[in-house]
């Protein structure tokens, strides 16, 4: 199977990250981070739907762009990279559906493996939320309500939905990777670039390995929408992103231990998502049963 992408897969692609290293950089995760209480973006919400972000699955018929699964997972993996806010797949899976959700205008959120991220902030709510109860979430820009039971396993914990956090996760996973290579090549110790060190060389082949082989996992679940493959996808995704961040800590050394450092945060994002869907003993089951 050809993983290439397309020359417009790559315009787009590249015009995703383009726009989010705009609008939301480094230093605005970190003022987000730092600012207290999380608050969505509104304007920054409007400005994704503007720009066709939550419609890209919408018809041309009916105002949206009309791409497919393949090119959602690769806008995914960009808003992963960039750790974007907010209830993104929610909103995106409701394009169509729910009026405004592909516009921006509109934010909506869905339980999701029992958990509930944004629920005071959105404007729509999908799924059983009831007993919701709020929770201290680990990540600073997630906050998180849990319901009874898993709230039902629809809007965001169906198939796509776990697709688009595995993209997420995979987004992550790549960006931690590269923050560990460079941190690597630019801190020196004993007169030479830590990088040198087998040790620290090996912890960065380990990611870009794990990194590689979620992006195939996850690349192909989107060409075949096969549920078994998403499962797969998930796993390794969720794998790769919080291992990753780990490391990626690990080379930092006692410096990725500090709230300075942006390393922490793709580590809780990481955690969150990894609760969001499908369980991993879920998609243990279901690959076992598809064997």
């Amino acid at each position: 199977m050809d993983f290439q992408l397309t020359e417009d897969q790559r315009a787009l692609r590249d015009g995703v990250r383009e726009i989010l290293e705009g609008r939301f950089d480094g230093a605005a995760l970190r003022g987000a981070a730092d600012s207290g209480p999380p608050s969505l973006d509104r304007a920054l919400w409007r400005e994704l739907g503007d720009a066709g972000f939550f419609s890209l699955r919408v018809p041309e018929a009916e105002g949206g762009v009309g791409l497919g699964l393949a090119e959602a997972v690769l806008a995914f993996e960009e808003a992963g990279r960039a750790l974007l806010p907010g209830p993104l797949v929610a909103t995106f899976l409701a394009a169509g559906e729910v009026a405004g959700a592909a516009q921006g205008t509109t934010v909506v959120t869905a339980a999701s493996g029992g958990l509930v991220p944004w629920l005071e902030e959105a404007d729509v709510v999908r799924g059983d939320v009831s007993g919701a109860v709020p929770l201290r979430s680990v990540d600073p820009l997630t906050p998180l309500h849990r319901v009874p039971g898993d709230g039902g396993e629809g809007g965001a914990a169906d198939a796509e939905g776990d697709l688009l956090i595995a993209a997420e996760q995979l987004g992550s996973a790549g960006k931690t990777c590269e923050m560990a290579v460079r941190y690597a090549r630019e801190r020196t110790q004993f007169g030479q670039a830590i990088g040198a060190f087998q040790a620290v060389k090996h912890l960065c082949a380990q990611m870009l390995v794990r990194a590689e082989v979620a992006r195939a996992a996850v690349y192909a679940a989107s060409v075949t929408g096969d549920g078994a493959e998403i499962a797969g996808a998930k796993l390794l995704a969720d794998e790769a992103a919080v291992r990753n961040a780990r490391d990626c800590l690990q080379v930092h050394g006692g410096m990725g231990f500090t709230w300075e450092a942006d390393v922490h945060l793709h580590l809780k994002r990481a955690w969150v998502r990894e609760g969001l869907g499908r369980s991993a003993a879920r998609a243990e089951e279901e690959l076992a049963a598809a064997l």
